[in-house]
């Protein structure tokens, strides 16, 4: 390993896409880097801390053994009107594989970024227990439900800043590297396995008819023909929308030395049956960022 490749890397948050992240990870060592610090949010949180804690391959091949039904078993259905996802079924998996790990010693210097609703501030977890703060970094708000921990009610780290460079600022490395799943550019072309591809395909029906139904029972205008979007497509357009604009108010302030762009058509942001398809995307992106540089 070269000492004038030590990096600290910045994984945005964006949902499925954030399996690109994997993607870029095995480019970046690919190429000789080190990788010193990483700060989170969301599932960049989520990627960062498995890696941090030497976790990743063994996340990486779970969810790439998952089938439709395994996805779907996973989504446990919340009956607290704070989010429709409870998150237990996967947190469950996520401590079967991370154990019991404290973020101050890992060997990697780690940081969490959540957003805690009560105060209207980001929340850094740079201590304590690893898990807890990828739960609370990775509560896609009325989505996941939110962690309650210290009188805060915290929620996925995007929520403020989605592209957390900051708690790097202060790091000893030869470069830092940003990661935006946000990215305004056309989607690449890969070639997926035929086997990928029939997954893909059978997931999606299944998708498809649960978003129907899903839809058809919150309905509030009987007249469908009116409406262009449902609520679903509202809130995600919104949440989106937030993004792509802090990461621009965020980075004018903190740039990173190299910004690895995702583009934000691969998926979307519930598309997580679609995790080989996206990790290759990670690669592509890491490489045309490079050869670009």
């Amino acid at each position: 390993m070269n000492s004038d490749k030590k990096i600290s890397l910045v994984l945005g948050s964006g949902g499925a896409r954030g399996y690109a992240h994997i993607g870029v990870i095995e480019e970046l060592e690919k190429m000789g880097f080190e990788i010193i610090s990483i700060s989170g949010a969301s599932m960049g949180a989520l990627i960062g801390g498995l890696y941090a804690c030497g976790k990743l391959d063994l996340y990486k091949e779970w969810i790439l053994g998952l089938d439709a039904f395994d996805i779907a078993t996973l989504l446990d259905i919340s009956w607290d009107k704070r989010g429709f996802i409870g998150g237990t079924k996967v947190l469950d998996k996520l401590s079967q594989i991370i154990g019991s790990q404290k973020i101050e010693d890992l060997p990697i210097k780690y940081t969490a970024v959540a957003t805690d609703l009560t105060r209207n501030k980001e929340i850094w977890f740079q201590k304590g227990d690893l898990l807890t703060a990828i739960r609370a970094s990775i509560a896609i708000p009325s989505f996941f439900t939110p962690v309650e921990q210290d009188d805060m009610i915290l929620v996925d780290g995007g929520v403020l800043n989605p592209l957390p460079v900051t708690p790097t600022m202060s790091d000893h490395s030869d470069m830092t590297i940003a990661v935006n799943l946000y990215g305004n550019i056309p989607k690449p072309e890969i070639i997926l396995p035929q086997k990928e591809r029939e997954k893909q395909n059978y997931f999606e029906n299944i998708l498809d008819n649960f978003i129907k139904k899903a839809k058809n029972w919150i309905e509030i205008s009987d007249d469908k023909k009116k409406e262009s979007y449902h609520v679903f497509d509202v809130i995600h357009m919104t949440f989106e929308s937030v993004q792509n604009t802090l990461i621009r108010y965020r980075l004018a302030g903190y740039s990173p030395d190299l910004i690895i762009e995702i583009s934000r058509e691969i998926c979307g942001p519930y598309d997580f049956y679609k995790a080989y398809e996206v990790i290759e995307y990670g690669r592509v992106a890491a490489r045309e960022a490079f050869e670009k540089r």
